[in-house]
C-alpha cells in the first residue's frame, strides 16, 4: 500500500484544501454550499467514528473507500429516516470530494473511482401539495396578533405567501431589504447569490409596517427575527408554522391531519398565481427558479386546469359520464 493511503495528515490536508481552495477561492461556492458539504462531512466522520472506531484526525484515504460510504447512505436512510433527495445530495458533497482526491493525489485514484460510482438513487416525485384559499386565510388569520410573536408569526406566514419565498431566504430578510411605497417590495437574496424582487400585496405591506411600528427594528436587523433579535432558524419557522396550523385547523377542519411545511406555502403562492391566469414564466421568475421547466410541476398539480382543458376539446353535444362497470367481473378488475 502506498504510505499516502494510510497517512492521516494526507486526508486532513486534502480535505482542508478542498475546501480552503477549491470550494471557497477556486469555485467561490457560496456560503449554504458551504455549509451544506460541511453538514456532510460532520454526520459521516461520526458515523466512520462508530464504525471504524476512529477519530475524525485518524482517518486516512484507506478509510474513505466505498464500503464506507455505501454504509453511510444506508445509515442516512434508515437511522436517521433521511429521505432519497438528502441521500443523494450527501452522496454529491461526497463525490465531489472524490473527485478533487483523484486530481490531487493519483495512488487514491481506485479508491476515488469506486466511490465516483456510486450510482445517485432515484425516487418517485409526489404531487405538489397547497392549500386552498380558505386554508390559507384561516392560516393567515391563526396567530394572536396581541403578542409579540404572533405579530411576528403573522408576519412571518404574510411573507411566505405572498413571496412564495423558501425558508432560507426568509430568514435572510433583513429590514432594509423592504420597500414600503406607492409601489411596496421585497428584495430576496436566492440560491447562488441570485437576488429577485417581488411586489408586495396592499395587506401584506400594512401589516409589516405595523410590525416594524411595534417591534422599532434597525436597518439591518432580520425582519422576522426571534426574541433576541437574531435571525430566526429552519426549526424555529417549521415549529412556529406547525402551531399556526394548529390553531387554523380548529376553525378550518381540512388542515388537520395535513402534514404542512414552509415549502407548502410556496407551492401554494406558485398555484395560486397560476390559477389566477398568471404566465408560466412570470411564476418561473417569481419563484426564482432558474430554468422555467421546473415550474411547470405546479401544471401537473392543478387537476382544475386540466378539467378546463378537458372541457373546452369535448364534443357540445356529448353527454360526459364517467364509466361504470356493467358487471361484478369487471368492476372487481377496476378496483385492482
Amino acid at each position: 500500500m502506498n504510505p499516502l493511503l494510510a497517512d492521516p495528515g494526507e486526508f486532513a490536508a486534502l480535505l482542508q484544501r478542498f475546501f480552503a481552495e477549491r470550494l471557497l477561492q477556486q469555485k467561490n461556492a457560496s456560503p449554504r454550499t458551504i455549509a451544506a458539504y460541511r453538514d456532510t462531512f460532520r454526520l459521516l466522520f461520526g458515523y466512520a467514528q462508530r464504525e471504524r472506531n476512529k477519530p475524525p484526525a485518524g482517518l486516512a484515504l484507506c478509510d474513505f473507500d466505498a464500503s464506507l460510504i455505501l454504509g453511510f447512505l444506508a445509515h442516512l436512510e434508515t437511522e436517521r429516516q433521511n429521505t432519497v433527495r438528502t441521500r443523494n445530495a450527501r452522496l454529491a458533497a461526497v463525490r465531489a470530494f472524490a473527485h478533487y482526491v483523484a486530481l490531487q493525489c493519483p495512488p487514491a485514484l481506485h479508491l476515488a473511482q469506486q466511490i465516483l460510482a456510486i450510482p445517485m438513487k432515484r425516487f418517485e416525485k409526489a404531487l405538489l401539495g397547497f392549500l386552498s384559499r380558505e386554508e390559507i386565510q384561516a392560516l393567515l388569520a391563526a396567530p394572536d396578533t396581541t403578542t409579540w410573536h404572533g405579530r411576528r408569526d403573522r408576519v412571518m406566514l404574510a411573507l411566505l405567501y405572498n413571496s412564495g419565498a423558501r425558508v432560507s431566504e426568509l430568514i435572510g430578510i433583513r429590514v432594509a431589504d423592504v420597500t414600503l411605497a406607492a409601489t411596496s417590495s421585497l428584495r430576496l437574496h436566492g440560491k447562488g447569490r441570485k437576488q429577485r424582487t417581488v411586489p408586495l400585496w396592499q395587506e401584506t405591506a400594512h401589516a409589516i409596517r405595523q410590525w416594524l411600528n411595534y417591534a422599532n427594528l434597525r436597518p439591518e436587523q432580520p425582519i422576522v427575527p426571534t426574541r433576541n433579535g437574531t435571525p430566526m432558524t429552519r426549526t424555529n419557522v417549521a415549529e412556529r408554522l406547525a402551531m399556526a396550523v394548529a390553531i387554523a385547523a380548529e376553525h378550518c377542519p381540512q388542515l388537520q391531519g395535513r402534514r404542512i411545511s414552509p415549502h407548502t406555502l410556496r407551492h401554494t403562492t406558485a398555484m395560486h398565481l397560476l390559477q389566477a391566469g398568471v404566465d408560466i414564466t412570470v411564476i418561473a421568475l417569481w419563484l426564482g427558479h432558474e430554468n422555467p421547466l421546473t415550474t411547470h410541476a405546479y401544471i401537473e398539480a392543478d387537476l382544475a386546469m386540466k378539467e378546463r382543458a378537458l372541457a373546452t376539446i369535448a364534443l357540445p353535444q356529448t353527454r360526459r359520464a364517467r364509466y361504470h362497470p356493467s358487471d361484478a367481473l369487471l368492476e372487481f378488475l377496476e378496483s385492482l
